[in-house]
Formats: structure tokens, sequence, C-alpha cells
């Protein structure tokens, strides 16, 4: 019988699964990865961006903003929903720190589970 995973554990798998895709630049997985606050988060990639999760498994949240390339070597800070503009970044540090800036308050490790779990859980410990 296999003991459930840690939210540290799954969390590493996937900063190690971004890294080996290949689809975000490794000067911006480096500086994410170097901020504690967004090193304790569940990252994926899709077209390139890089983007956060309060929790490991898919359909992942949407409520932190999240990291495109932009032309040349700069980068645009976008979301949390598609369609919102943070602003443009010349480099990474640029980038992540304006995604920390604006990282919920409650935005603590991320939940093992999916959106809907975390939810339950997140008003379940709320009535406590």
């Amino acid at each position: 019988m296999n003991a459930p995973r840690s939210s540290t554990d799954v969390v590493e798998s996937g900063w190690r699964d971004v890294r080996a895709d290949g689809r975000v630049r490794p000067e911006l997985l480096d500086e994410a990865y170097a901020e504690p606050r967004l090193r304790q988060l569940f990252p994926w990639t899709g077209m390139g961006e890089l983007h956060f999760s309060r929790c490991t498994s898919p359909r992942w949240t949407w409520d932190i903003p999240y990291i495109a390339p932009a032309a040349g070597d700069g980068y645009m800070v976008l979301g949390p929903r598609r369609g919102d503009t943070v602003g443009a970044a010349a480099t990474p540090a640029q980038a992540v720190a304006m995604v920390v800036e604006r990282l919920p308050s409650d935005c603590g490790p991320a939940f093992v589970g999916t959106p809907d779990e975390l939810a339950a859980h997140e008003r379940s410990t709320a009535d406590s």
C-alpha cells in the first residue's frame, strides 16, 4: 500500500516535468523556482506560458497571474484570467516580482487535489 504523496513531493515533480518539457525559457524557470512563494505552487505550461496553481490536479486554479514569452527576450505578465494584462517585464526577475506582488493572501503550499477539492477543503476549514 502506497502512502499519499505530500504536497512538496507532487509540486517538486511538477517543477521537474515543466523543466523537462522544454516549453518555458530555462532562465524564467530558474527565477520562478528560486522564489519560495512560487516554488510551493504547482507549475504548469501552455503555449510557452508558465502558470502557477494552488492545487496539483487539473483543471488547475486560475487565480494567480502567469508569465508568457514576449518578442525578443521579454515577458508579459497576464491574468489571472485570460485577457487580463498585468504588464510587460524585460527580465525574468521583473516578471516573477510582478506575479509575487499579486499572489492571493491565502496562497500557501499547493493543495494535493483538484480545484473543486481545494474549494471544499477551504470551506470546511473556514467553518471550523
